[in-house]
């Protein structure tokens, strides 16, 4: 369930928590972008309870990050398979990075448990600020500038 109020500020990192900021949300994500579609396979991989799964998704659905697609399995009754939007697509650079950001500082014993590649010659990749030239810019040099319509209050 999207959190009405932080819907309503003008900030976007608020409004976009809205939207994704539920518990267990950004682990519906993750199994999204590893190829799961169904129901039944977010509820096994992340060992949900359906029905907090039922709202992850439809949150998920009513603001355009996921599809709801109908599909039928011979003699079985219709269900839902949930699809990546372009917008739920582009998550991946924030899932990349708090994975990344969680690798380095809180690592898990025995190493990441995901890696990204380069598809043509499998080069490991990471997430980085790159400028509008295409260059990487190093984090200690990216300053955060207030607009006129950062919240004062």
């Amino acid at each position: 369930m999207a959190t009405p109020k932080l819907l309503e500020s003008p900030c976007s990192i608020a409004r976009s928590l809205g939207v994704l900021g539920e518990r267990w949300t950004f682990l519906v994500l993750r199994e999204a972008l590893t190829g799961s579609t169904r129901f039944a396979q977010f509820r096994d991989s992340l060992g949900l309870a359906p029905d907090v799964l039922t709202t992850r998704l439809s949150t998920l659905v009513d603001y355009g990050v996921m599809t709801r697609e109908p599909y039928r399995e011979p003699g079985s009754r219709p269900r839902d398979a949930y699809h990546l939007t372009p917008a739920g697509r582009e998550l991946h650079l924030v899932l990349a990075a708090l994975q990344q950001w969680g690798d380095h500082h809180l690592p898990y014993k025995d190493g990441p448990t995901i890696e990204r590649r380069t598809r043509t010659d499998n080069r490991p990749v990471r997430v980085a600020f790159v400028d509008d030239q295409g260059t990487e810019i190093p984090e200690n040099e990216v300053k955060t500038l207030r607009t006129a319509a950062y919240p004062t209050t």
